[in-house]
């Protein structure tokens, strides 16, 4: 038995040469699937159910993609539409498939999977204790969860079900990005091990090619190994490249978790087959006793203004640790004394960062205690409305680029604005508040599908 996959890009939107689709399309897939989603780019997408990529990006990844699914007459399979993977996510891109039909003349088939969740539904599973958290994630507590907006992650079942009730086109919610590449060969009868193992090769496309690129991926899955090319003729995989995928995003590089069990590539074989192609074998998967949907969710936490500076005195520079916890003191008495009591300074946070002194890594720097030349400042308030923190900006700014600094006398400058105002507001912003996962009675019932048939 010969399974064939077609993965053409890491994400819908990502773009992908129309030649390496082409040259994937000739060598006749039996599906094609793409993730559109991810949690990579934070909390926002999911809080707003905004996509991350623009509509123009994605329609023309979508149009080639329903062509190339049209010509060869395979099912197309696109998870966690819209990038967070909500209700929205699946109706925007359903939108654009729509769009696209009547514009090139396609009919197909279309299966659209939510994956939002019923605020009573989850209140029931967490008073069943069915909700727990992953490690070391705390225990949640109700408000929290019923306070955030709620995905749960689908497995293979709901996107088999659907490709069973006829769907050519399958446009899920969030979804296991291996699970869109797995669900095929797997209710084909492939190895679950050696199907997994090739989910969680292809899943991000090009991403384990080296040069690694925005491009797609070539499987041929058989009995007992399956192998993988790039589709770009300039781009090749080594054995290097495709065992170091299975430690992208898995603090584990050997053991995968999926809602079904657990992918185990510690007895996995990789050969060069020659300069481009690597034949893979040996990896098993383990079920496991319960069946697991991990939960996202995100929730508004208030408004931001940043402003960014810089400092190129290394007076200042040596001051900052002494200077900046006196500036949150001041901004703290200000704040009491401006609004008359009436805003609690603890509802605000004001946070500087300091990059080229440990800015990314903080406490975990090995070099926090060299004395830089110059620093980038940047500042962030963060308060309960956006007319809040803009207010409190305004005056965070104007002390910050004017500190007290003891060895000049008279006023000095201290941070540098390349900005006029200073002050941007961002907007809302949200944080993640999930990591936990729901133990559902079956893999379905915490998804709905619906179907239609859609023509030009």
């Amino acid at each position: 038995m010969e399974i064939r996959i077609l993965a053409p890009t890491g994400a819908l939107g990502a773009g992908f040469r129309a030649e390496s689709l082409e040259r994937g399309v000739a060598l006749q897939p039996h599906v094609i699937a793409c993730d559109a989603g991810s949690t990579d780019s934070g909390p926002y997408y999911l809080g707003t159910g905004q996509p991350k990529l623009s509509r123009e990006a994605v329609t023309r990844d979508l149009r080639l993609l329903l062509k190339a699914r049209d010509t060869l007459g395979v099912p197309l399979i696109i998870g966690s539409c819209g990038t967070s993977g909500r209700d929205s996510g699946v109706d925007l891109v359903a939108g654009l498939a729509r769009q696209i039909a009547a514009e090139e003349g396609l009919s197909f088939k279309l299966a659209l999977i939510y994956a939002d969740q019923d605020p009573d539904y989850l209140t029931g599973r967490y008073l069943q204790a069915r909700i727990r958290p992953l490690d070391p994630a705390p225990s949640i507590d109700l408000d929290t969860l019923l306070g955030s907006h709620v995905v749960g992650m689908m497995g293979v079942e709901p996107i088999q079900r659907a490709l069973m009730q006829g769907a050519q086109v399958v446009l899920a919610g969030r979804a296991s990005d291996t699970a869109l590449y797995a669900a095929v060969p797997h209710a084909m009868g492939a190895d679950p091990g050696l199907t997994w193992h090739m989910a969680k090769t292809v899943e991000c496309g090009a991403a384990c090619a080296i040069p690694p690129s925005a491009d797609g991926l070539f499987v041929h899955l058989r009995d007992d190994h399956f192998d993988v090319e790039p589709l770009d003729p300039a781009s090749r995989l080594t054995p290097h490249s495709v065992a170091a995928h299975t430690l992208y995003e898995n603090a584990n590089p050997y053991l995968i978790t999926e809602p079904s069990g657990v992918l185990d590539t510690t007895d996995a074989d990789y050969t060069a087959l020659d300069e481009r192609r690597v034949r893979v074998s040996g990896a098993v998967y383990r079920p496991s006793d319960a069946y697991t949907i991990k939960l996202e969710g995100s929730r508004l936490v208030g408004y931001q203004t940043i402003a960014v500076g810089g400092i190129r005195d290394r007076v200042v520079i040596e001051q900052l640790p002494k200077l900046l916890p006196m500036a949150q003191d001041y901004f703290r008495a200000k704040i009491r004394d401006i609004f008359a009591g009436e805003v609690n300074p603890d509802d605000i946070d004001i946070d500087y960062r300091l990059y080229g002194q440990d800015a990314v890594l903080g406490a975990l720097d090995p070099d926090r205690d060299r004395l830089p030349h110059e620093l980038g400042v940047l500042i962030t308030v963060t308060a309960p409305t956006q007319e809040l923190a803009h207010a409190v900006s305004t005056f965070v700014t104007h002390i910050s680029s004017h500190l007290p600094i003891p060895q000049y006398e008279g006023l000095a400058s201290t941070v540098a604005y390349p900005f006029s105002p200073p002050e941007t507001d961002r907007g809302p912003v949200y944080q993640f508040t999930l990591n936990h996962v729901l133990v559902p009675a079956d893999p379905h019932e915490m998804f709905r599908t619906v179907h239609e048939e859609v023509a030009p």
